[in-house]
């Protein structure tokens, strides 16, 4: 059964484990959204009008049906890559039936989606525990989040395993506790269920003064929407479509509860109207089962930054980093680097707003523009799965025509700390482009030359010439070439430099990411049996690039076969083992004193060079052992310099 057979199996299961997992780790920032968004649309001491109650819940209800519901539940969650979701594997799912302009619209969505994975922990875990000011009404909560937070980004580096079994079970009893509470509120003033209806909607947006701008508080019922496509491939697209029907009932019922006691108070106060629904008698469980909630809902959108960020590694687009797998889970991996910056911007959030009431005018903006480019680029799959045109057309139109419109309104945000979130998304999608324009850039700087009969012919007899000693039995070099006749020129020079490098085998390796996530394949060509060999390893996006184990099961898989020996060279006598010591040469480029390149480009490299500042060396990005390795390094140069008129006085 190939992989497209078994993501299609996958995707159409539904388990009750499954759809307890999807509770877990997919709804959790959706789900405790109900605890900030009333906070940023009605502000204590206001008089309650009805008008823009109503329409305020009429706009809460319609946003998750059509963003959340339509949007993603029912079209999104169609574009799979071989089983996982996402925005970078939505854009390698569809980008060679466009140009490369498309690269621009992920990486800008990538990048804000990360930014919103620096206010979501903050402002979750302070709406919980603010709770508590309830009950002491002095606290400083600024302490509690923090050490929450630091906390939280602690364990990242043991893995979630264990404590992940509980999210599923805690996030259920949150969504019946929301959903309970709810129906209580209900009960007082059931005439609030009147909001269902669109039109109530319409006369805020239009009639209301500044009903409009409301959108920006509106829009963060629905922030939590993206996480549903992005962690589509860890629990099945079924489990999170039925779930979501148990999910959506809780949360309206708990937006019409909070607008029932609006209602009924006449005036907002200094609590939340989440907490001012909640019975006084379980009003700290309620609190602690809160806090638990936002915890939950941080640990996952932390995974997703995980995710995000290895998927943006392999695609080329971001330096490359420690990637760590502490669990058995598939998928689950731990990126120290983003770990801890993450946690530092998390920190400085909570210290810069202190309250999550505050922290609503930075949340919000990031999240409406990856939504904008994920819309862009689901229209673009559906012509690509050639859709008939009406349907494409009418997706964008609707979809653009909501995001643009909450865009607008989330911009009125930007004076108040919302310009946060853009520069972090804008220095994010900076170093982005500068990266992948400056990688390849090198690369087309470095020279190749073709294996001809005479380098080859060079090569095979250095192999067999016993007067210089051995460097090693295999010498393995990474290339860039795929081509198996065709090889850098600083790999001949490297062999033949001093010290002369004699190998009994000779290694070509080509590492291609592929479109697919998790493609492990790859392809032999022998250019001289024995001697020199060719080998083309192709690895999917999401796949840990374990050269140097990969290298030895194809050796060992060669040798089994015949297609390789080794038993005939006198060193493979005293071998501890069958393929014998192999060592990996890495030569690091440097750009040259000699080179005469324009000002731009120039500042493009030399930006790429400083940038590989914050990843780590590419023996441990390809999983190299460091007692394998050997280091190199390497003049890149563009174009020489004119002659000099030197002279000798």
């Amino acid at each position: 059964m190939d992989v497209q057979t078994n993501s299609q199996a996958f995707h159409q299961k539904i388990k009750a484990a499954g759809m307890l997992i999807a509770i877990g780790i997919v709804f959790g920032d959706i789900g405790t959204s109900p605890l900030y968004t009333y906070n940023a649309l009605f502000h204590p001491g206001e008089v309650i009008n009805e008008m823009k109650a109503l329409g305020v819940l009429s706009c809460v209800i319609w946003t998750l049906t059509l963003q959340t519901t339509l949007k993603y539940i029912v079209i999104t969650l169609q574009a799979d890559n071989k089983g996982e979701g996402g925005i970078f594997s939505l854009f390698a799912l569809i980008k060679r039936y466009y140009g490369r302009w498309l690269i621009v619209l992920a990486i800008i969505g990538g990048s804000f989606l990360i930014a919103d994975g620096i206010i979501t922990p903050p402002i979750s875990v302070a709406s919980a525990v603010e709770g508590m000011r309830a009950i002491y009404p002095e606290i400083n909560t600024v302490p509690i989040v923090i050490a929450i937070i630091i906390g939280l980004f602690a364990i990242q580096q043991f893995g979630t395993q264990q404590i992940g079994k509980f999210f599923g079970p805690v996030m259920v009893i949150w969504f019946t506790f929301i959903g309970a509470i709810g129906i209580l509120s209900l009960v007082h003033n059931p005439s609030v269920l009147r909001a269902f209806n669109p039109g109530y909607a319409y006369q805020l947006l239009v009639h209301y003064p500044h009903g409009f701008w409301l959108l920006g508080g509106v829009f963060l019922c629905t922030t939590g929407a993206e996480a549903m496509y992005s962690d589509m491939g860890h629990v099945g697209r079924n489990n999170i479509r039925v779930s979501w029907i148990y999910i959506k009932v809780a949360l309206i019922l708990c937006y019409a509860g909070q607008t029932a006691w609006l209602l009924s108070a006449g005036q907002a106060n200094d609590l939340s109207p989440f907490y001012n629904i909640v019975p006084k008698a379980i009003y700290l469980p309620a609190v602690i089962l809160a806090t638990c909630a936002t915890i939950i809902a941080s640990q996952a959108l932390i995974t997703g930054c995980f995710t995000l960020a290895n998927e943006a590694i392999h695609l080329g687009f971001w330096p490359r980093h420690r990637i760590i797998f502490p669990g058995t889970i598939r998928g689950q991996l731990y990126i120290p680097f983003f770990n801890w910056a993450l946690m530092v911007c998390c920190i400085g959030m909570v210290l810069y707003f202190k309250e999550s009431s505050k922290m609503e005018a930075a949340f919000g903006l990031s999240v409406t523009l990856t939504m904008l480019t994920t819309t862009i680029l689901i229209a673009l799959w559906l012509r690509a799965k050639r859709r008939p045109m009406v349907l494409v057309v009418l997706v964008a139109i609707i979809f653009l025509s909501v995001e643009f419109s909450f865009l607008i309104a989330n911009l009125q945000k930007i004076k108040e700390g919302g310009w946060i979130m853009l520069v972090v998304g804008a220095l994010l999608t900076g170093i982005m482009l500068v990266w992948r324009s400056g990688r390849l850039q090198q690369k087309s700087m470095v020279s190749f030359r073709e294996l001809d009969n005479g380098d080859l012919a060079k090569l095979v007899e250095l192999s067999h010439q016993e007067q210089i000693s051995s460097y090693a039995t295999n010498l393995i070099y990474l290339t860039a070439s795929s081509e198996p006749n065709e090889v850098e020129d600083k790999t001949i020079r490297s062999i033949f430099a001093n010290p002369i490098k004699k190998a009994d085998v000779y290694w070509f390796f080509h590492v291609d990411i592929a479109d697919e996530p998790y493609t492990l394949q790859y392809s032999v060509t022998p250019l001289s049996t024995n001697d020199v060999y060719h080998v083309n390893l192709k690895l999917g996006f999401r796949v840990q690039p374990r050269v140097d184990l990969f290298f030895r099961m194809i050796a060992q898989e060669l040798l089994a076969s015949g297609e390789l020996q080794l038993d005939k060279t006198p060193i493979m006598h005293f071998a501890a083992n069958e393929i014998g010591d192999y060592k990996f040469v890495i030569i690091n480029s440097y750009l040259s004193f000699d080179n005469d390149l324009p000002f731009w480009k120039a500042l493009l490299i030399k930006s790429y060079y400083n940038l590989k500042g914050i990843g780590v060396s590419d023996d441990v990005n390809y999983g190299l052992d460091a007692s394998n390795v050997v280091l190199e390094k390497y003049p890149l140069l563009f174009t020489n310099r004119p002659p000099l008129n030197l002279k000798r006085i």
